[in-house]
């Protein structure tokens, strides 16, 4: 079972879970209930039957248990958050047919008790769709495959300057420009190779609302991000006026557009028009203005970050909402109430949790899943340090020095799957799959996990992402088919990036580490 639970006692016998079988739920968990009855393919009858789930408060949000006998199963949670993730764990006691859509149903439950709880608030995986654009169906079958493995946050990169992905209402160019490129680069940026090919496409207000629902009813909040100051060419390409005399088109290549916003009135009305829509369409208390890698070239060398951040932190307040901002935002100080997504290396986790401010953690060393995954040729475009299964297993959300109410600041760990070299939902689950498994029994994070059950158990889990089709890497390495000799990559070393990292995070104030 993967993330492993807490607590878990088998027992002899087995309940058996049938078309007969009878659901017992209170009003309250309807929604538990109605997705369990679909995602079991069962009627799963109301009434005082063999199934029944409960909410304890007692025994917190997204605390549950399971206790199956022969003659009952019982799924109670701290709320229905609880309740839902261990009907997750049921899906994990069937056989991996049972996660087919088809064939038979009814199957044997083995009696078994199980006491689980995460130890983080914040599971989180980042979505970037921003680069290539992806359908509303695949969103959501991402969705489904992140709750499947118990996380309970999506980050969704949603502008960027090689697309945007959203509609503002008074900004019609946005979607009309700014959400198509006239073709994209091919491999590492390095090797200048491109397709040739259009891409684009964007979200309906109506598409949004439904991945939040979506989403919502699988109990994962989306947390949206629009990218500011920086990361702007999109925008700009399709409102000239807003930047700093950039007169040309969405920007083809990866890396980082030296186009930025001018922040002059205009701009400032412009951010703030994108914010409302956001908090139109997002019900999440936070929401991402982005904030990393601005350069500065175009305003004369001045950091006009920090006001601009402000400003856009006060917006939002008075909207009862806070910025999720990546760690750049603590150069020059974060406005006070920002939660710091922490990336550049794990430095800036301690430095946010040591100035006060709630932070996440995703350093790209340890959780970017777009890093290769071997040194394999084989691997289809290797970019980035290496990042094997191992490694990734090995995140630790906290780290060490920090003191009781420094570690309260950190909120959980969060995955970044960046899609420059993924163009399809398949090749997002190449790179994603099985390393966000282990991703997600790091920040699940039962007491005593360790990787040498988590690679005897992975096995049978690879049985289950089969059941569900997803085209996850294997273990023994890349198929010849997931190579990308047309792609090229750019992979690194360790220790030059870690150096890199160290010059990048320059400006950050290492007096708080001591």
């Amino acid at each position: 079972m993967i993330p492993e639970p807490v607590s878990m006692v088998a027992a002899e016998g087995a309940f058996a879970l049938g078309a007969d079988t009878l659901l017992d739920a209170p009003a309250e968990l309807a929604g538990v209930a109605s997705w369990l009855r679909t995602t079991l393919r069962l009627p799963l009858a109301p009434g005082g039957g063999g199934v029944g789930l409960r909410v304890d408060p007692a025994l917190g949000p997204e605390a549950y248990e399971v206790r199956c006998t022969p003659e009952r199963l019982e799924i109670t949670g701290g709320s229905a958050a609880g309740v839902f993730y261990g009907g997750q764990t049921l899906r994990q006691l069937l056989p991996p047919q049972a996660l087919r859509r088809a064939g038979p149903v009814g199957w044997a439950v083995p009696a078994v008790t199980i006491s689980d709880r995460p130890r983080f608030g914040w599971r989180g995986v980042m979505l970037d769709v921003a680069r290539h654009f992806m359908p509303v169906a695949d969103v959501l079958r991402f969705v489904d495959l992140a709750a499947f493995h118990k996380l309970n946050v999506l980050h969704l990169h949603l502008t960027d300057d090689q697309g945007w992905r959203l509609p503002v209402p008074g900004w019609p160019r946005l979607t009309e420009v700014g959400a198509w490129r006239s073709e994209s680069m091919l491999g590492a940026r390095q090797h200048a190779r491109f397709d040739g090919r259009p891409h684009g496409g964007f979200y309906t207000a109506g598409d949004l609302r439904e991945i939040v629902a979506y989403a919502g009813e699988r109990h994962v909040r989306v947390v949206p991000e629009v990218d500011m100051p920086g990361h702007m060419q999109a925008a700009v390409a399709a409102y000239p006026k807003l930047g700093n005399g950039f007169e040309g088109g969405v920007r083809t290549g990866w890396g980082i557009s030296s186009h930025v916003l001018n922040l002059g009135d205009e701009a400032l009305r412009f951010c703030r028009d994108v914010l409302d829509e956001l908090c139109e369409l997002f019900p999440s208390e936070l929401i991402g203005i982005g904030g990393d890698e601005c350069p500065r070239d175009e305003w004369g060398g001045e950091d006009r970050q920090p006001a601009f951040t402000a400003l856009m932190a006060e917006h939002l307040a008075a909207r009862g909402r806070r910025i999720y901002g990546w760690d750049e935002i603590l150069e020059g100080g974060a406005p006070a109430g920002a939660v710091v997504a922490a990336w550049r290396g794990a430095e800036p986790t301690t430095i946010a949790a040591r100035s006060g401010h709630q932070v996440v953690s995703c350093p790209d060393i340890s959780v970017y899943l777009d890093y290769r995954q071997s040194d394999d040729p084989g691997e289809p475009t290797p970019v980035g340090t290496l990042l094997s299964l191992a490694e990734v297993y090995a995140f630790s959300a906290v780290p060490e020095g920090l003191s009781e109410a420094e570690r309260e600041l950190v909120l959980g760990g969060q995955a970044n799957v960046w899609t420059e070299h993924m163009e399809t939902a398949r090749q997002v689950d190449y790179m994603t799959y099985p390393r966000l498994s282990a991703f997600a029994e790091a920040v699940w994070d039962a007491p005593g996990r360790s990787y040498a059950s988590f690679e005897a158990r992975l096995p049978g889990h690879l049985e289950r992402l089969d059941a569900l089709a997803v085209n996850y890497r294997p273990v023994s390495g890349p198929r010849p088919w997931d190579a990308r000799p047309d792609a090229p990559g750019n992979p690194r070393e360790l220790q030059d990036r870690l150096a890199e990292l160290a010059e990048m995070t320059a400006r950050l104030d290492r007096s708080k580490l001591a």
